[in-house]
């Protein structure tokens, strides 16, 4: 993923229920059945004024040429305040939603974090809105190279001295290969995703169940990041990690190495005159993690033999392939499915037992009417289980930050003006606030698990670009959409379904993680029809 957010106090403490005793029935698999259509190839509430802050424009044709509005301010001061309105003073929405205000307008110019002596030129246009957003993945328009987090690009020391695939322009002769790697991967890991997802989160869940009992409370993230990287293994790789010299050690090797990479965006809640200096203004030494990198990169280079064979038909070294199969495993991957799952936990614990009764409805009478057995034919049935994953991408995209270079001279609309940008100039989008945007979804700062329900749904998935790229379209060698676009997607709803399978609801509380949402499970009522 492009970058983490920054943690949002959040406090949930839901009522606590003992579970019950009613068993779940095994969910078998068909081992012809598995897939019926191969995986496409793909690796804090808003306020009320932002719906009105400036008047409605009157059609593309007709919209006014405006002055990008907004100010870098005086050299080093003007980035430094921005930095702490950013990390402290504001938090990143309120950042970005009191600048709306104050300038009337989504498209303006600031300085985003970190600055410092970490990026040289901190200077961006912004666009928070769904109409300015998407040219951020216009390759014709804009260039991304080494711009996968922001104003900044870590050591490539960081990645055993190569720049990896997520840094590279559609533009440089291997992003071609790489992604092309990535879309071998995808497909021939596609018959081992549902068997090792069952059991992988089977014994996830089966673990909850017992800790939960003994305390009363039940962490989901700890037992859910080993459970993300054993299932990434097992099924990308077919390889589990607990019978190889890695064990059980990954998921702590990569939160360090993860936070090497995206310290000058983080922030753990010290006073700035401490973690300004720690984080945002030198590049942590790389040495620092080094040998646990080094343990992670032993591990893939190991694990992927029919993998690196395949990139050096592709004109790959095997050492560079494995780097960005570590990569995009580790961090895009790993990095995702953590953010997502609590995600999902989060907000269908919070819509209540209403659609979680709903949930349980429709993906049990859907195994049952297939003789037990879970298919992807059986899986796109299941509309509502769909419609709620995409309202979490929808609503909390995992990465939340995008990045740009303006190849040349164009204009840039949004719903109420037009603005020229220059070539060379950076943009930036802050993607929760383009796809929360209210003059495209109705009721768009709620969660509304049934938003991409029928014909109206599928209208606005086009809006939905947690990917690099609209859901509507899919990832290319050309373009920078996320590869395992799909493959996340699916994940997601085959984690609902494996909750829903075996729980008729749960209650939870909430707490927050630099990494997105700290989620215990306070109740989990076993399966009772």
């Amino acid at each position: 993923m492009a970058s983490a957010s920054t943690p949002f106090p959040i406090s949930l403490h839901a009522r606590i229920h003992q579970p019950t005793t009613v068993r779940s029935t095994p969910l078998k698999f068909s081992s012809t059945r598995v897939l019926t259509r191969p995986i496409k190839a793909s690796t804090s509430e808003t306020p009320p004024d932002l719906a009105v802050a400036t008047p409605t424009g009157s059609g593309s044709k007709d919209l006014p040429i405006r002055a990008i509005p907004g100010s870098y301010g005086l050299p080093i001061i003007g980035p430094l305040q921005d930095r702490d309105d950013y990390f402290r003073k504001q938090k990143p929405e309120e950042f970005f939603k009191s600048r709306i205000r104050k300038y009337n307008s989504t498209v303006f110019r600031v300085n985003m974090p970190p600055g410092g002596f970490i990026a040289e030129n901190p200077q961006v246009v912004a666009l928070l809105d769904g109409k300015s957003f998407p040219v951020l993945f216009d390759v014709d328009k804009v260039e991304k190279k080494d711009l996968f987090t922001g104003t900044y690009m870590p050591s490539t020391e960081l990645t055993g001295g190569y720049r990896i695939l997520s840094y590279l322009d559609p533009s440089e002769p291997n992003h071609a290969k790489l992604k092309s790697l990535l879309f071998y991967l995808l497909k021939s890991s596609r018959n081992r995703i549902f068997p090792e997802f069952n059991a992988t989160y089977s014994e996830l869940f089966d673990s909850i169940e017992k800790e939960l009992a003994a305390n009363g409370k039940a962490d989901f993230a700890g037992p859910g990041d080993a459970a993300a990287f054993n299932f990434l293994a097992r099924a990308m790789y077919g390889k589990n990690p607990a019978d190889t010299k890695l064990g059980s050690d990954a998921p702590g090797l990569i939160t360090k190495w993860v936070f090497f990479n995206l310290h000058p965006l983080l922030s753990l809640g010290l006073p700035g005159i401490v973690e300004d200096p720690l984080l945002h203004t030198f590049p942590l030494p790389s040495f620092l993690v080094k040998s646990d990198y080094q343990r992670l990169y032993e591990f893939f280079l190991e694990s992927s033999g029919e993998i690196l064979a395949e990139a050096e038909k592709l004109g790959l070294s095997r050492e560079e392939a494995a780097h960005n199969l570590l990569f995009a495993t580790c961090f895009n991957t790993w990095g995702g499915m953590k953010i997502l799952f609590s995600n999902l936990v989060m907000r269908v614990g919070r819509a209540g037992t209403k659609l979680q009764i709903r949930l349980a409805e429709e993906i049990r009478s859907v195994i049952k009417s297939n003789g037990g057995e879970l298919t992807m034919g059986g899986i796109e049935k299941m509309e509502l289980t769909k419609s709620v994953v995409f309202e979490c991408l929808r609503f909390e995209p995992p990465v939340p930050a995008q990045y740009a270079r303006a190849k040349k001279d164009f204009v840039i609309e949004s719903h109420d003006a037009a603005f020229r940008v220059k070539a060379g100039e950076m943009l930036y989008g802050y993607q929760p606030l383009a796809t929360r945007d209210p003059k495209i979804f109705d009721r768009a700062e709620e969660f509304v698990p049934e938003r991409f329900l029928g014909e109206e749904g599928e209208r606005l998935l086009k809006h939905v670009m947690w990917s690099n790229g609209p859901e509507t379209e899919s990832p290319t060698v050309g373009n920078k959409q996320c590869a395992g676009k799909d493959f996340v997607v699916m994940v997601a709803r085959l984690f609902i379904i494996e909750i829903f399978r075996r729980y008729d609801s749960f209650d939870i509380e909430v707490g927050t993680s630099a990494l997105g949402s700290a989620v215990k499970f306070t109740s989990l009522r076993k399966a009772s029809f």
